[in-house]
This record gives structure tokens, sequence and C-alpha cells, in this order.
């Protein structure tokens, strides 16, 4: 998980934004600073010490350099904001989770899930092999999303059946009993992405 150095609440990183911003917006318009200048009313030392983080805008400053740019007030913002919690999971790794089908040959691979995020999904790379001689039924609060990876294998939800390939997809409420009842063609791997 990519972090920076500096978050944006140390003193210095917002100016540094601002002027990263300023300056892209202002080479790609193909304005110089003192066109940039004439276009905003500030100086053309004003311009250039926003450009190089040594002042702190004012919001008038800033709303001036946005009319100048010809860009919403909030794109001088872009990036002040962009350390958010995020999980990599490289292929074949992520956290093993044992639940009600471990016992019977069912792999549960928790791929990634955010700290702290009540409402957060949680996506599992679920595998079943010839060993999967028992297939418990769940429920649990939320949505489910079924994606079928390899194998062949009937599905359950409540009262119906679905006969799942590679490609197939299955989209349920999970407080309804799920999980699968036949197992046709081994192995079988799916994604399977609940939300709370």
């Amino acid at each position: 998980m990519p972090h920076s150095a500096e978050s944006p609440a140390t003193p210095g990183a917002l100016e540094r934004i601002i002027a990263i911003q300023v300056r892209k917006y202002r080479t790609e318009s193909g304005l110089s600073s003192a066109d940039l200048a004439l276009r905003t009313g500030l100086s053309k030392a004003m311009i250039s010490k926003v450009e190089s983080a040594s002042t702190s805008c004012s919001l008038t400053t800033l709303q001036r350099l946005a009319e100048g740019l010809k860009v919403p007030v909030t794109a001088l913002f872009r990036g002040a904001d962009t350390d958010r919690d995020a999980t990599f999971t490289k292929s074949g790794e992520g956290s093993l989770s044992v639940r009600s089908g471990t016992q019977h040959g069912h792999e549960y691979r928790v791929l990634g899930s955010l700290k702290g995020r009540t409402d957060a999904i949680e996506p599992t790379l679920v595998t079943l092999t010839d060993a999967s001689d028992i297939f418990p039924l769940f429920q649990h609060a939320g949505t489910e999303f079924l994606y079928m990876l390899t194998g062949k294998m009937v599905y359950g939800h409540g009262a119906y059946e679905y006969t799942m390939v590679p490609g197939d997809s299955l989209l349920l409420d999970g407080e309804g009993p799920h999980g699968p009842l036949q197992l046709l063609d081994l192995p079988i791997t799916f994604l399977a992405i609940t939300a709370k």
C-alpha cells in the first residue's frame, strides 16, 4: 500500500499541491507567468510565489487563479486528499479465512479489506476440490456477487438452482440460504464479493 512521505496536513504540503496544479494548468494553456498575471490581476511576483509554494494563497487569490486558468477552484487542490486506504494482493496470495466449509475441502482466500470500514465489500476467492464433499449453506446480511472462473457447479439460493460455468455470475440477497449444491467439474474457483 503506497503512502506519501508527507500528509497534506504537513505545513507547506497544501501550498506545494496548489503550486503544482497552477503550474500544470498554466503551461497546458500555453500561458506565461506574465500572461496569467494579466488575466488574474495578480502581480507576476505573486504568480511566481504561488508556483514556488513560498506563499499561502488567500481564498480571493485562489478564485482569481482558477478564473484565470479557466478551471474550477477545486482543481487547484487535486491531489490534496489522495492518501486513501487500498489493499493490493498479488496472484496466489491473500489471507486464508476459516469458514464452515473449510474442513470439507473448501478454501476461502480473502483478497482484500479496508480498515475500519463497516460498509466495505469483501472479495473472496473460493476454491472447491474433490475433497469438497459437504456443502454448507450460508446466510448473512447484505448482498453477494459470484463470478465463476473455472469448473462447473450447481449453486442454490433459496428455492432456486443455477448451473454455473466460467463467465457466469449470480447476484443474490445474502439473507436467503445459499451455497454450492453439486460440483460437476472440478476444480471449481469463483470470486465471491460480499457487500454489507
